[in-house]
């Protein structure tokens, strides 16, 4: 999900099928409202009438338009929990069978965005809400089409956000506002199923090796998997706050140091069995309480484990089972 975009050029016969590409005749329909103006980190978008050809790159931005029954014309494969292997995820799939869709062209970005595969779908607006774009990559794809980047800092846009600005590039900022209220609403009703949540603290670690527990690498506040446990009903240990001032969305700190954590009272990773027997018999990690009372949800790389970063259609494919296992979680915690 996260990674460093290729360095790229346009190629002659890019730059030939980018000058091709025409904007056709609009109704007074499809300019109504417009034109739009939507502001994010890496510049102004304009969109002077109601896009019919849309097209996402990086990870999920694709959902929203499914979600107000649009089908992206192209958008990026999976390359994270896709465990049978079609570059779509399970709620993905699910959502393209109830639209009696196809599946739209698959942009494949193990080595970042493929700008001629984006322009060969020939987009009247390309969606990166969430995304790590640099300036430079969105310079070239705005010579595409018109780009809704992230409103402040890389791969740190909410799922909240994530409908806002992708909606306000669809035309369709209502609709959006009415899927927020609704995922809301499915969200605290399934919450409200488990009271002991209420007031735990939780932390959600990137990466634990269980031949190397030296260092323990986390997601920060400025992280959507973090900031989706305030919608979950727990609460923001005072220590991953502190240590979330550096504005990224990853820290890492000495595992010498776990003693800093002891406000932890569930603990989220990727992870099986070893780890959890590697965490417990470690010296260090052995004090965290989390990790003393067995308070660890452990996440496989699996379409559930991918879910636990909120998107607007996995939030509401993965509640239900989610919510539970930081229900028992919070359980063993004191």
């Amino acid at each position: 999900m996260h990674r460093l975009l290729r360095p790229f050029r346009i190629t002659p016969a890019l730059s030939l099928l980018i000058t091709s590409l025409t904007v056709g005749q609009v109704s007074a329909e499809e300019t109504k409202g417009f034109p739009v103006k939507i502001e994010h980190a890496l510049g102004t978008t304009e969109l002077a009438a109601k896009p019919s050809r849309v097209a996402t790159v990086a990870w999920a931005n694709h959902e929203v338009p499914l979600a107000l029954g649009v089908v992206p014309i192209g958008m990026a494969a999976a390359n994270f929990g896709d465990e049978d292997g079609d570059g779509l995820l399970p709620w993905v799939a699910e959502r393209l069978k109830e639209l009696k869709a196809e599946t739209p062209v698959l942009f494949d970005e193990g080595d970042g965005v493929d700008f001629e595969a984006v322009a060969g779908t020939e987009p009247d607006v390309i969606l990166a809400a969430y995304s790590g774009l640099s300036q430079a990559d969105y310079d070239t794809l705005s010579q595409i089409a018109p780009v809704v980047a992230y409103p402040q800092a890389p791969w740190s846009t909410d799922w909240r956000e994530t409908i806002r600005l992708g909606s306000a590039g669809l035309g369709m900022s209502r609709e959006g506002d009415a899927l927020i209220a609704d995922i809301e609403t499915k969200i605290a009703a399934e919450v409200a199923k488990y009271p002991e949540l209420k007031g735990k603290t939780a932390m959600f670690v990137t990466h634990l090796g269980a031949n190397d527990l030296s260092m323990v690498n986390f997601y920060t506040t400025q992280d959507t998997r973090v900031r989706f446990f305030q919608d979950l009903g727990l609460s923001m240990p005072k220590s991953v706050t502190e240590a979330s001032s550096t504005g990224s969305f990853a820290g890492s700190i000495s595992a010498e140091r776990i003693d800093d954590f002891d406000d932890v009272d569930i603990l989220v990773t990727y992870g099986d069995q070893t780890l959890l027997q590697a965490m417990k018999s470690n010296p260090l990690l052995a004090h965290m309480p989390a990790v003393k009372h067995d308070a660890i949800v452990l996440l496989g790389r699996d379409a559930v484990g991918t879910a636990a970063n909120p998107t607007p259609l996995s939030v509401t494919w993965v509640l239900s089972d989610y919510v539970a296992l930081l229900a028992e979680a919070a359980r063993k915690s004191p």
